[in-house]
């Protein structure tokens, strides 16, 4: 096969969950994230052998922690670098990760495939309601007087943080567009193997109508979503850390679930089945891509990836009768 010649197959965007790269209880040494990355690409190499062209995204909420811990921990030596920096960073070594582990596995099958990792802005509106209610914790932990003087200096907004400390809270406002959409699109369309996204370093528009960079993280269920419903993806596919869906979860009542429709999972969500720092995201992100592409959408674990594209396993929702 060509890598460069146009091939007709179903396009997938395959959103992996944080634990592709690290696992938990591990320090995300980069022994760790190269052996996780070599896992991971083993699966994702199963949605190639059965003829689809994927675009790859993923998340970076402990490696861009990471990076703002050694950014506080150097800030007398060096200065630091705004969030959407940080974003950027952590987009090219968790792509790095992914796209040497994959070269790996298409070398060994010899398949004659390329990889590309696309460094992704997301546009966002700076006028969005999450920035008057920064929500998300990012970077370390501060004492009490630490997070004062932080919160006085730098203008940050400071929270308690469930008994564990002080943490800055950013902003988590909703994508609106995908800046690289197209090229992504058209790399995967051509058998490129992309991966994409990273949350996606948060930008926004200035007076002048240019893209400046604006402190921020972004959803990766939300940006995946995005991204697959603009290049019209044939499938969208969520991988997390659980085989399906579950209402209550973690039960004595946990009732794992195959299919919804968009009506089922809308109810599910409104009934609190889903919470907004779990399987909210998720859900929601499968609701909107669902609905508007009228295509269905997969949930399952990396390790169940291949058997849930037989429709063995995993939880499908799909569009409404």
């Amino acid at each position: 096969m060509d890598a460069v010649e146009k091939i007709s197959k179903k396009l997938a965007v395959v959103a992996l969950g944080g634990n592709a790269l690290l696992q938990k209880g591990e320090k995300g040494t980069t022994e760790e994230q190269e052996k996780n990355a070599a896992e991971t690409s083993k699966h994702l190499y199963s949605m190639i052998e059965k003829g689809y062209n994927i675009i790859i995204t993923h998340g970076n909420g402990p490696q861009v922690g990471n990076i703002l811990i050694r950014s506080e921990i150097a800030k007398d030596r060096i200065p630091s670098n705004p969030l959407d920096v940080c974003v950027a960073e952590s987009e090219g070594s968790i792509g790095y990760y992914l796209q040497q582990a994959l070269l790996n596995t298409l070398r060994r099958a010899k398949n004659k495939r390329f990889v590309v990792t696309v460094i992704t802005q997301v546009l966002v509106d700076e006028n969005d309601l999450a920035f008057q209610n920064p929500t998300k914790p990012v970077g370390p932990f501060y004492t009490k007087e630490q997070a004062k003087v932080l919160q006085k200096k730098n203008g940050w907004s400071i929270v308690e943080d469930s008994g564990r400390g002080y943490r800055r809270v950013v902003p988590s406002p909703i994508p609106k567009k995908i800046i690289q959409r197209y090229m992504i699109r058209d790399s995967a369309k051509r058998g490129h193997i992309v991966i994409a996204l990273g949350g996606g370093i948060p930008i926004a528009k200035n007076r002048n109508d240019e893209y400046v960079g604006i402190e921020a993280v972004i959803d990766k269920d939300l940006a995946s979503s995005l991204l697959a419903r603009e290049i019209d993806a044939d499938i969208f596919l969520i991988l997390t850390e659980v085989e399906k869906v579950a209402l209550f979860f973690n039960t004595p009542d946990q009732k794992d679930v195959d299919i919804m429709t968009i009506e089922d999972a809308e109810k599910l969500m409104n009934d609190g089945h889903f919470p907004p720092g779990s399987m909210g995201p998720k859900i929601q992100s499968a609701i909107e891509f669902a609905k508007i592409c009228n295509k269905e959408v997969i949930i399952t674990s990396i390790h169940k990836l291949s058997e849930a594209l037989d429709g063995k396993t995993g939880t499908r929702i799909i569009p409404n009768e």
